[in-house]
């Protein structure tokens, strides 16, 4: 078993994280920090610390998992990297492109896993989409469109839409849709990026769309908080055929409203999920496969264990903060950016 400890315990540490951390996949929890009064009864003999910092000095774990703030991201990873813990950090993995880079060399130092937090890669549609290019079905993929559009026309009273570094909706979402479009395609040539505030009450960013320009292709990755009607999530145009999907894969809904991984539900709502797949014959649906967070975890504790490579590596993370940064750039400027 991986004994491990989580900092923080809000709704990213107890939906996306806390579920996956059983012995069934190979992992002991043994510690969280926070200072709600409910984590010390989240399960049995758990040792809990008021801070993040006493938990990194003072635990036994092997691997810590950060789900704290963005903004404290990097100090947090760097003090348990010379602790001598294994890290997974919670997207978006820093907020600068130089201190990612120095979390991948002191880890590489001190011979330690990093890895970001990027389960979107276990989405049900996304997971298809991989499937459709790796076996030829799209042909060469030409366009693609990936969003992820939400019904939030107000404000909300939390750390994430405040008006500081780090916050909003780029460094929320943005990381799932740019890491995505980097692990189908690669590094492109250069980004034009639009990064906006729509909402009259907003204070950070709630609105971007990036244009990633590649040699053979044009990929947008957009968001916008005033999608009332079910959104497009894909469209993927090739030279043999197209992609649709629409929504958002159930798991996030599922574990939030703590129906758990063993839910009898869990594989229906899953098997409801449709997709269109159109060529040349016409359109057809396509049965998207199940998602599984489960699997990031899984790759994770194979890793540490020699038996496997990083669900995401750390050179992967580093290229997705160096994404979010070009785009800030870029829309500042208001100018297409060269990626190198």
């Amino acid at each position: 078993m991986i004994k491990t400890a989580v900092i923080g315990f809000g709704l990213s540490a107890r939906v996306f994280h806390l579920p996956f951390l059983t012995p069934e996949l190979g992992f002991e929890l043994c510690a969280i920090s926070s200072s709600q009064p409910e984590a010390s009864s989240y399960r049995p003999g758990l040792k809990v610390y008021a801070e993040a910092q006493q938990l990194i000095q003072l635990t036994a774990a092997e691997l810590v998992v950060i789900t704290s703030p963005n903004q404290s991201h990097y100090e947090l990873a760097k003090a348990a990297l010379l602790a001598g813990k294994h890290l997974v950090v919670e997207k978006p993995f820093t907020l600068r492109v130089s201190e990612a880079e120095e979390l991948v060399e002191l880890a590489a130092q001190k011979g330690l896993q990093l890895c970001a937090y990027h389960n979107r890669r276990f989405d049900d549609d996304f997971l298809a989409l991989q499937q459709l290019i790796a076996e030829g079905k799209l042909g060469a993929v030409r366009l693609m469109q990936s969003r992820f559009d939400r019904f939030r026309p107000h404000v909300q009273q939390r750390w994430r839409e405040r008006a500081e570094f780090g916050s909003g909706i780029l460094f929320d979402l943005g990381p799932h849709l740019i890491d995505q479009a980097l692990l189908l395609f690669g590094m492109p040539e250069a980004m034009t990026a639009r990064c906006r505030i729509l909402r009259d009450d907003g204070q950070t960013t709630d609105y971007f769309q990036l244009q990633l320009h590649y040699g053979d292709k044009e990929v947008c990755v957009s968001s916008s908080p005033f999608a009332a009607a079910t959104p497009l999530r894909f469209e993927v145009q090739g030279s043999q055929a197209s992609f649709r999907s629409y929504g958002l894969d159930p798991q996030e809904e599922i574990l939030r409203f703590g129906q758990g991984l063993h839910d009898p539900r869990w594989p229906v709502r899953q098997r409801e999920r449709q997709a269109e797949f159109a060529d040349a014959t016409g359109s057809h649906s396509l049965a998207l496969p199940q998602g599984r967070y489960a699997g990031f975890y899984q790759q994770l504790a194979l890793a540490l264990s020699g038996k496997a490579a990083l669900p995401v590596s750390a050179a992967q993370a580093v290229q997705c903060v160096k994404a979010i940064e070009l785009a800030l750039q870029s829309a500042a400027q208001q100018k297409t950016l060269a990626w190198n």
